[in-house]
């Protein structure tokens, strides 16, 4: 695992700046040029608690760190059959690197035509698809990128949806992810919870740093995050 303190100048006077003058960057193993930034502190995610904050808003915007991360997801998982990539978490831009990279790898799914598509969620988490998306997931072999997936839950959703329209996911595959398992599916990230050994997360109500009294500094959702 490496890592290396960032000196980011501050935004101003705002009540996070702590933490992001504190930020330092995880690489992955296989490529020191896919990194994410972290920030430690007190945030609050859909599903929990966590006293990190991971900052992936460079992968999802700048298209040589998108590349970067592309490359090692179609190597990761070059003997899996992909027909369809759904894109979580605005990861569209690395979806789009990645069908590229497929396509012109020596894998399974050279040559293929391998479609890019994003999903709506409904306001209690149920993944849907408009009927013009339909045909892209119904018979096919559909793999799940996402940014994060640190417990499994969003991935299951994802997951469940998939197979409601009649779809087969394959994969999961996530930026800074947990050590989980889903029975029949591939599930690999490029940076491990293991990389960043203090991070912690919480059911809300059995949250350590609220119950010591220790402020929220941020919410954290798809979007990035915002500073309370």
């Amino acid at each position: 695992m490496l890592k290396e303190r960032l000196n980011y100048p501050p935004t101003g006077e705002d009540k996070g700046m702590n933490m992001e003058r504190n930020a330092f960057e995880l690489f992955a193993k296989r490529n020191n040029k896919v990194r994410i930034r972290v920030m430690q502190g007190h945030f609050v995610t859909q599903h929990s608690h966590v006293n990190y904050c991971v900052d992936l808003t460079r992968m999802k915007t700048e298209a040589p760190l998108a590349r970067a991360a592309a490359k090692l997801f179609a190597e990761s998982f070059s003997g899996v059959a992909v027909d369809t990539i759904i894109t979580l978490d605005h990861m569209k831009m690395v979806g789009a690197f990645l069908a590229e990279e497929f396509s012109h790898s020596s894998g399974i799914n050279m040559k293929q035509e391998i479609a890019v598509i994003s999903p709506e969620f409904t306001k209690d988490e149920k993944l849907i698809l408009r009927d013009n998306l339909v045909p892209y997931v119904k018979n096919r072999h559909v793999l799940i990128l996402s940014a994060t997936a640190t417990t499994g839950i969003a991935a299951m959703g994802a997951i469940r949806g998939i197979r409601y329209y009649d779809g087969d996911p394959v994969g999961v595959a996530t930026v800074f992810g947990g050590n989980f398992e889903i029975p029949g599916v591939v599930v690999k990230q490029l940076i491990g919870i293991e990389d960043l050994p203090a991070y912690k997360s919480y059911r809300p109500g059995e949250c350590p740093l609220c119950k010591q009294g220790q402020k929220i500094d941020a919410l954290i959702n798809a979007y990035g995050y915002s500073k309370i």
